[in-house]
């Protein structure tokens, strides 16, 4: 994430910290102590901090919704935004990863959106993202009213304007058409599992995307639900759909051919005090951010070419053996195992020792076909196309 989205994050945290405790006063039993003239209710408490027995009353909730979303999965499609202690959980601590994430991938869209509309917005982290990264008009629209009541009153705390709307699935899209549209970690509770309705969904979304605009789906980086995802690129694309990141392989996806595989990305970020503090109670671990996503566009526009060469996305960590480097790559000709060894080892190829989950590569030079891998060798040259999360290929 960019030191501006760094910074931009760092000025949400006291809004958030500021309506949770406004929140939570108002559902305090005998009632807020009331500001002045009807103002908010005074709460005290650091601005930029949790004393210690709210930490541990948020973890409480955080424990409960990662639970219930990332291992048992029973409160997935669930109105879990309607519990209190639930809602502002994710206030607290998923907020400020789902707005991290969401400024990592709106950097990947070939042009700034003016407009945006955020399917699934809870309280607003991914319209808010897209907000600081330049949208003029934006739209958070969700079914559950305490989630928008409170991304209302986080665009009045940060003087932003912000449009609102109830929606859900199973009700028409809000009118209008829009530069880019948002989903995020919402695909994934959708309608039970069934995926063909998913795909149905995205299509009719698609069709609110101006020419030139892109459907943003972001997801959680669990095999499952990655694997998922992939399923209904491959549904959309059979259609006729194209993806603008991350993928550089037209066909159906590779990472599906194995029930062990699956595709998710990686970006590197600097945890806000807040998130860390309230990970460390709660047992989970945010050192990078990790998600599945897509990036669609509408109907009718054509994939762009992939840069020049033989070009791969690595969509794995370092996979270490004895003696050789090894990942996982996706590119053009498909996805396939790349290996260098130790002893081959030059100052042209050296770059393959220290790559990063998203990274985009070009490989010339000699190289040997090993089954289903590469084999790079000292005669191969590796060329850093693009680090993870830049547009590839870069627009003229």
């Amino acid at each position: 994430m960019s030191s501006d989205a760094s910074r931009d994050l760092d000025a949400w945290v006291p809004r958030l910290i500021d309506v949770w405790r406004q929140r939570r006063a108002v559902r305090g039993a005998g009632g807020p102590r009331r500001g002045p003239k009807g103002r908010p209710p005074l709460v005290e408490g650091p601005a930029d901090r949790l004393t210690p027995p709210e930490v541990k009353e948020v973890a409480t909730g955080i424990k409960r919704l990662s639970l219930g979303l990332t291992r048992q999965r029973e409160l997935a499609g669930a109105a879990y935004m309607d519990d209190p202690q639930l809602l502002g959980a994710y206030l607290l601590f998923y907020w400020p990863v789902s707005y991290a994430q969401a400024r990592a991938l709106l950097t990947e869209l070939p042009a700034r959106p003016r407009t945006l509309l955020d399917l699934g917005s809870g309280p607003g982290p991914v319209a808010f993202a897209g907000i600081d990264a330049g949208a003029r008009e934006t739209i958070a629209a969700d079914r559950s009213r305490p989630a928008l009541e409170l991304a209302r009153q986080l665009a009045i705390a940060a003087s932003e304007s912000l449009g609102t709307r109830e929606w859900s699935p199973e009700r028409p899209l809000p009118d209008g058409t829009y530069d880019v549209v948002t989903m995020g970690h919402v695909v994934n509770e959708l309608f039970g599992g069934d995926l063909a309705r998913r795909a149905q969904l995205l299509e009719q979304v698609l069709g609110r995307v101006k020419p030139g605009g892109s459907l943003v789906v972001m997801e959680p980086a669990l095999r499952d639900t990655s694997r998922a995802l992939l399923a209904v690129r491959d549904a959309l694309v059979a259609k006729g759909f194209a993806v603008r990141a991350p993928c550089l392989f037209r066909g159906p996806c590779p990472a599906l051919l194995k029930p062990s595989d699956w595709c998710h990305a990686e970006r590197t970020w600097r945890l806000p005090p807040l998130t860390e503090a309230l990970a460390r109670a709660a047992g989970l671990h945010k050192e990078s951010l990790k998600m599945s996503y897509l990036v669609l566009a509408p109907k009718g526009e054509a994939w762009a070419e992939p840069p020049p060469g033989r070009v791969f996305r690595v969509v794995s960590e370092a996979l270490e053996g004895k003696g050789r480097q090894r990942y996982m790559g996706c590119g053009p000709e498909g996805r396939l195992g790349l290996a260098l060894q130790d002893k081959h080892r030059t100052e042209a190829n050296a770059r393959f020792f220290h790559l990063a989950r998203g990274e985009v590569i070009r490989l010339s030079g000699a190289t040997e076909e090993k089954g289903d891998g590469v084999g790079l060798s000292d005669a191969t040259t590796v060329e850093l196309v693009a680090r993870a999360g830049q547009l590839v290929p870069k627009p003229e």
